[in-house]
């Protein structure tokens, strides 16, 4: 058993002093009562596991209790060094945040020690002519909607628990017979006249939003929807309408989200890193990320992905087809900020980050700079691999500055979260209007 216990131990870490440990368990002793979200490091600061708890005080605390643990479990607690921790308002909020951080940092103990019935993902079939709601480990490349990854399914499947009474949807394949659910009003009713198919999808495209972090917009389109109806004299319409708007702020206040920002961005050391590196003024609450994909100039497509207070907010990404089909990646990156820009409706950015090198850079940063905006190149001369240099460049004014981060960086883990994501989100794009041409 010590052996095997041995082996799972990183061979190039320093070992946990008495000293360490002893700092430790006097941090440890301040943990609040509250939600949130842990980070274990190893002795060079390295995040090597990253978990949520509904009480931080109770759940961090029970890694360094004398009680019989599995071997990996006890080879992790002898890794660690150190512990921080971020509050959250809410079970819910904790459990995306964590979500965001093990993509964010892919801390090894967290791979090690993960069984894979912990992950899962809510699976929305759109396509279907009356869709249920589901969940499942493994997603399958058949057109289906998938939420996720959640690590832990529990908390994801009390909150759908809750926004079912908000926007009912069918658990199960649909089979027009009635139920207790149908009674209990957890279904859309189609079986028995109450709503229609269509209005049914229009529910689950609310109901895909808010789990996706659109909860804010998904209020504000409501509320606009309930005045329009109201106006036009649609009075059942508003009154169902008002129904929503009414759950969804009840449930700010029970699980989901609240009103205060999602967490104190203070806590999240890339941010601080990302100001300080930059000289900005404040931590960057928003930023955006950029990315351009096409083959020799065919289906190009551009891609912008949003992160609020370094979380990613898919409800706020954006997807550009290009006007000038070109095999000229400095061209297509200024047509699609050009373009971005003038949605003002969009919130603007704190700091844009560009998947390519100086070439990139110098092509936008003047209308950029024009709307006081930051702007960052990352320059992976094509490697989009996971273990890619985190090299980046800044314009400045007569001469711009290369800056190669460590990769094991706080900031350099933000930098390529969010550049694989835009390179994701473009690639996908790319890749739908490629099978598109071929079948037309």
């Amino acid at each position: 058993m010590l052996s095997d216990q041995k082996n799972l131990q990183s061979p190039d870490l320093s070992p946990v002093t008495e000293k360490m440990r002893q700092a430790l368990l006097d941090k440890l002793k301040t943990l609040p009562a509250a939600p949130g979200v842990y980070f274990h490091k190893a002795t060079n600061g390295e995040v090597i596991y990253v978990g949520k708890a509904a009480v931080l005080k109770n759940r961090v605390r029970q890694y360094f209790h004398k009680t019989q643990k599995d071997p990996k479990t006890e080879a992790l607690v002898k890794e660690i060094a150190d512990t921080d921790w971020i509050v959250v308002d809410t079970e819910m909020d904790a459990l995306f945040l964590e979500s965001e951080m093990i993509k964010r940092y892919m801390p090894k103990w967290n791979i090690l020690l993960r069984d894979d019935k912990t992950v899962s993902y809510v699976r929305i079939n759109m396509r279907s002519e009356v869709p249920y709601v589901s969940f499942t480990r493994t997603p399958q490349d058949d057109k289906a909607v998938y939420i996720g990854p959640f690590y832990g399914k529990t908390a994801v499947a009390k909150a759908l628990r809750i926004l079912r009474r908000v926007f009912p949807y069918y658990d199960k394949p649909y089979d027009g017979k009635k139920t207790l659910n149908t009674d209990l009003g957890l279904t859309p009713g189609i079986e028995v006249g109450r709503m229609s198919a269509q209005e049914y999808k229009k529910n689950l495209r609310k109901l895909r939003l808010y789990l996706e972090g659109g909860r804010h917009k998904l209020i504000s389109e409501i509320e606009k929807q309930m005045q329009q109806a109201a106006k036009e004299e649609r009075f059942e319409e508003a009154a169902e309408l008002r129904k929503q708007l009414f759950g969804l702020r009840e449930l700010q206040k029970k699980i989901v989200f609240s009103d205060k920002e999602f967490l104190d961005i203070s806590s999240d050391q890339a941010l601080v890193d990302l100001q300080k590196l930059l000289g900005l003024a404040d931590p960057p609450r928003r930023i955006e990320g950029y990315d351009i994909s096409h083959q020799s100039g065919t289906n190009v497509v551009g891609s912008m992905v949003v992160f609020a207070n370094g979380v990613s907010d898919r409800s706020e990404y954006r997807k550009f087809k290009l006007r000038n089909q070109r095999n000229d990646d400095t061209a297509n990156l200024r047509e699609v900020i050009e373009r971005r820009l003038k949605h003002q409706e969009w919130d603007f950015p704190n700091l844009v980050i560009l998947d390519g090198g100086l070439m990139q850079v110098n092509a936008v940063r003047d209308l950029l700079w024009n709307k006081n905006i930051a702007v960052i190149g990352r320059d992976k001369s094509g490697d989009h691999t996971r273990n890619a240099a985190v090299r980046i460049i800044i314009p400045k004014i007569g001469e711009n500055q290369e800056v190669m981060l460590s990769p094991d960086s706080h900031v350099a883990k933000l930098i390529a979260r969010i550049d694989d994501e835009a390179h994701r989100f473009a690639i996908t794009y790319h890749t739908l209007l490629k099978r598109k041409s071929m079948l037309s």
